[in-house]
């Protein structure tokens, strides 16, 4: 008798590694949670705005949530300074790149890919049956993007979706904005698509939503900057029939009451942002002088990881995990040689360096 079996473009494509440590993984090797150091885990160490955890409590968990989330879009209007319908907000920003590529993505249609970058972009447009259009950025120039000999491909192509990462994951490094505003306009039917989940961790860097251009989305993660990762919440900012399509193929009340009654009160909270950010800033240079210190050679970045050339990341991971601290290993990005770190306190940050000391045969 024959089983039922789902579509081949399920069966085809497999699940992307993430970088954080399981628990699977822990408990394998014989560790907990409070043992180990998490540098693969690009979120705010300094956590939440305090009135977070206030607003938390006050949530009757027993009432649907609002499928609209209409209090938390009306205060990401008010702090970007855009209408209401051309906000989204999705369980993660996760969520909104699988929503993009069922509205958007059907076979036979064709997605660009900027990479090495973030694997569920890749994910979501196999599970679609859709087909993948790579173009790499490369090491021997520090992963700089080529405006250049994206215009070719994109013109060869002709892509129903672009994917790209500003700041990066995992390189950190920015889009070309004026690029992007070329390739927007020379292509109108092509939808566009800008990751800024790491962009409010670059100084002064520019966002995408300046070039008010219909046929670009961006999306963003208030799981990174705001620290409610356990949450999952992220929003979409468009042109409005974009913002519709993406609500018609979202599951109801996918935003839980919780992440949406956060998401407000981060949102009120700047001054708690600005420090925690400035401080971060800091640390990161501090941390990138002591490694220099070192012997190390970590990659230029915006955001609040970088990339860090080893002979084996695999292995270097292994070692580091020996000594309390995890870091992503970039294998599953295509770089086998490379580890991401993510920038955490300066007392964290001083655990990482006493642990890589101890592993110096992963150097370079």
């Amino acid at each position: 008798m024959t089983s039922p079996q789902p579509r081949p473009a399920v069966i085809a494509t497999p699940f992307d590694r993430h970088g954080s440590i399981t628990p699977a993984e822990l408990e394998a090797l014989g560790l907990s949670g409070d043992a180990i150091v998490d540098f693969s885990l690009s979120v705010n160490p300094y956590g939440p705005p305090p009135g977070v955890r206030a607003v938390l409590e006050a949530i009757d968990i027993a009432r649907y949530p609002d499928p609209d989330a209409l209090a938390l879009r009306r205060a990401l209007a008010t702090h970007l300074h855009r209408p209401l319908s051309q906000i989204i907000v999705g369980n993660g920003s996760a969520e909104l790149l699988w929503l993009i590529a069922l509205a958007f993505l059907d076979a036979g249609h064709r997605a660009l890919i900027i990479g090495p970058t973030f694997g569920e972009y890749a994910r979501a447009v196999r599970l679609m049956g859709a087909e993948i259009v790579t173009w790499r950025t490369d090491e021997r120039d520090d992963f700089a993007i080529q405006p250049d000999e994206i215009a070719v491909l994109l013109a060869q192509t002709r892509p129903k979706v672009v994917f790209i990462c500003h700041p990066n994951n995992p390189t950190g490094r920015l889009l070309p904005l004026q690029a992007l505003a070329r390739w927007a306009a020379a292509h109108p039917a092509t939808l566009f698509v800008v990751d800024e989940a790491y962009l409010p961790f670059a100084p002064n860097a520019p966002t995408a939503l300046t070039l008010d251009a219909a046929n670009i989305l961006v999306l963003r993660s208030m799981t990174k900057v705001h620290a409610l990762a356990g949450l999952r919440l992220g929003y979409a900012v468009g042109d409005e029939a974009i913002i519709q399509a993406l609500r018609r193929v979202q599951p109801p009340w996918s935003v839980n009451a919780l992440a949406q009654a956060a998401g407000v009160a981060a949102l009120q909270d700047e001054a708690h942002l600005r420090t925690s950010l400035a401080k971060l800033a800091a640390a990161k240079e501090a941390l990138l002088q002591a490694l220099r210190a070192q012997g190390w050679r970590p990659l230029p970045s915006a955001a609040n990881f970088f990339l860090l050339p080893v002979d084996d990341a695999t292995a270097c991971r292994a070692r580091l995990l020996e000594q309390g601290v995890v870091v992503r290993d970039c294998a599953s990005f295509g770089l086998p040689r490379h580890i991401r770190i993510a920038v955490r306190t300066p007392a964290e940050n001083e655990c990482l360096l006493w642990a890589l000391s101890k592993v110096k045969k992963c150097l370079e």
